[in-house]
């Protein structure tokens, strides 16, 4: 069979309750070229995206334009607005694939104030209480990391946490998620013998 959003929840969070099935069964399968926006800067987001095969980076721009990559979201990663301001508020920033991908959208009550079909079901609460859990450990592992770790000491730890990531997000995007210019990353990477001469 192949993958499946309503699949891959089903596998995660055991079988839905029947109108929560018939939500997740709404989910529409689409394929993204490369720089092809899911998202931009004052949209309202409207869907939870899962990948089922590529990657997606969520970036903002500056005040002179400049790309400041927040965060990668690379093969089974599920990526959605999940706090009510996140559903409520336009947003501040992008979202787009740096590979061809394909992404699973599963659309949100048009009201952005209303519940989701999923509120009150228990394994979805504990899912989104993972979630917010592994948001705010990143965020606060992120700013231990800017705050107290060197470039090169950042690199190291993104690597043997995110392997796939080194090898699949062009080193400009990594640059700029670990804050220093692509060329300081590269003479970085050739210090630490990972450029073959």
């Amino acid at each position: 069979m192949p993958p499946s959003l309503p699949l891959f929840l089903t596998q995660l969070l055991g079988p839905p309750p029947e109108a929560i099935g018939a939500w997740w069964a709404s989910a529409e399968r689409r394929v993204f070229e490369r720089g092809q926006p899911l998202l931009r800067a004052g949209d309202h987001w409207r869907h939870l995206w899962w990948v089922e095969r590529g990657a997606l980076r969520l970036y903002y721009l500056d005040r002179d334009g400049a790309e400041s990559n927040k965060n990668f979201f690379l093969d089974g990663a599920l990526c959605w607005p999940i706090t009510p301001t996140l559903r409520q508020q336009p947003v501040m920033f992008h979202v787009e694939p740096l590979e061809d991908s394909v992404v699973w959208a599963l659309p949100f009550p048009a009201d952005p104030g209303a519940p989701l079909p999923s509120a009150g079901w228990a394994p979805w609460a504990a899912l989104e209480h993972r979630v917010l859990g592994a948001l705010l450990d990143g965020k606060m592992q992120r700013e231990q990391e800017f705050l107290q770790l060197s470039a090169r000491q950042r690199y190291t730890r993104l690597l043997a946490q995110h392997p796939d990531w080194g090898e699949r997000i062009a080193l400009k995007h990594l640059a700029s998620y670990l804050g220093v210019t692509d060329v300081s990353l590269s003479r970085l990477r050739s210090e630490m013998g990972l450029i073959k001469g």
